[in-house]
């Protein structure tokens, strides 16, 4: 696979370093759209830009024009068209937030990553983000061919977090992300209040999107998508319940609303949450979102099972909710 850096349009350049030129896909971009390669090929370049020059057929497939979810194979000729990419300068990333990332690191194979991700970091750049994880450990590992992220954790989220580091490993773990039997996903919970009974199915469709006071919600809702998550408690106490979750589908938001829709939300959940419940954790100096990925369970070549600690920080709070018990 060749790689190719996109070309930067400037007057200094000579018409012979403006001409397009050709990437020939590899194997392990096979199945990948036409569209997402474009955009991990041309960084900087604005999203729309690369859809109009595949709208225009400045970008060609095999000398021939393709929509943006063409599947590529191995061996196509990709045709690239200069183009402009961003001044914008590349975002440092401070040495002792790379070396904390680094730690965190649970299991690394030719083709997964798996790290504890800390609460509080993002998964990936955005709105007011400079750099989440995957820019991190693109940082970390710039000979890695292939850096992406298989799901995604909600910033306050912390635990298990799989990078992977092939196109075959992607397109597998995606499918088994989208199969209710595929991905074994267990998290863990420290919940406002103490759990009425024990082991209990929660089977409540979600929509996305309700707009609430200004803040688009996801809600419990007949019109929504199905699902279904299984809470079974670990620990009681007088006013929390600590608390294992498996997950059979995977919406957003999918632990905390349903918890709050149990009537036991997520511990800090600044969305979902109990605020005077929040307040009093605040208080005393805990401030995350209290909502663990804790064990993750798929298969590749081989039968993959990954678990990531609970923090410090988190032991300490489940001895503070025992002695007051």
């Amino acid at each position: 696979m060749q790689y190719t850096q996109a070309l930067v349009i400037s007057p200094a350049m000579s018409d012979e370093a403006k001409k397009a030129y050709f990437i020939e896909a590899g194997a392990s971009h096979a199945g990948q759209r036409l569209d997402n390669f474009l955009l991990n090929q041309l960084k900087g370049v604005p999203k729309s830009h690369i859809y109009r020059i595949l709208r225009s057929g400045e970008v060609r497939v095999n000398k021939g024009r393709k929509k943006p979810n063409y599947r590529l194979e191995a061996t196509d000729q990709i045709r690239i068209p200069p183009v402009r990419v961003s001044d914008k300068q590349e975002i440092g990333i401070p040495d002792a937030v790379l070396g904390k990332l680094e730690q965190t690191i649970l299991f690394e194979d030719p083709h997964v990553l798996v790290i504890n991700k800390p609460a509080g970091l993002a998964v990936h750049s955005g709105s007011g983000i400079q750099y989440g994880v995957i820019e991190i450990l693109r940082k970390l590992r710039p000979e890695a061919d292939m850096l992406e992220l298989v799901h995604r954790l909600d910033r306050d989220t912390s635990g298990c977090l799989v990078i992977a580091k092939s196109r075959p490993a992607l397109m597998q773990l995606h499918e088994q992300f989208r199969s209710d039997e595929g991905m074994k996903k267990h998290y863990r919970a420290i919940l406002a209040g103490r759990w009425a009974g024990g082991e209990k199915l929660i089977d409540a469709p979600l929509i996305k999107n309700t707009l609430k006071g200004g803040e688009r919600m996801v809600t419990v809702d007949e019109a929504g998508k199905e699902a279904r998550s299984l809470f079974t408690p670990i620990e009681y106490y007088a006013n929390a319940t600590h608390m294992e979750i498996r997950l059979f589908t995977g919406r957003t938001h999918q632990i905390r609303v349903h918890a709050a829709h149990a009537g036991f939300p997520v511990a800090g959940d600044p969305k979902y949450g109990n605020t005077e419940f929040n307040q009093q954790l605040k208080s005393k100096g805990y401030k995350r979102m209290y909502l663990h990925a804790h064990t993750l369970g798929f298969k590749l070549d081989r039968e993959y099972n990954i678990t990531a600690p609970l923090d410090n920080e988190w032991q300490e709070l489940l001895k503070i909710l025992s002695l007051q018990s």
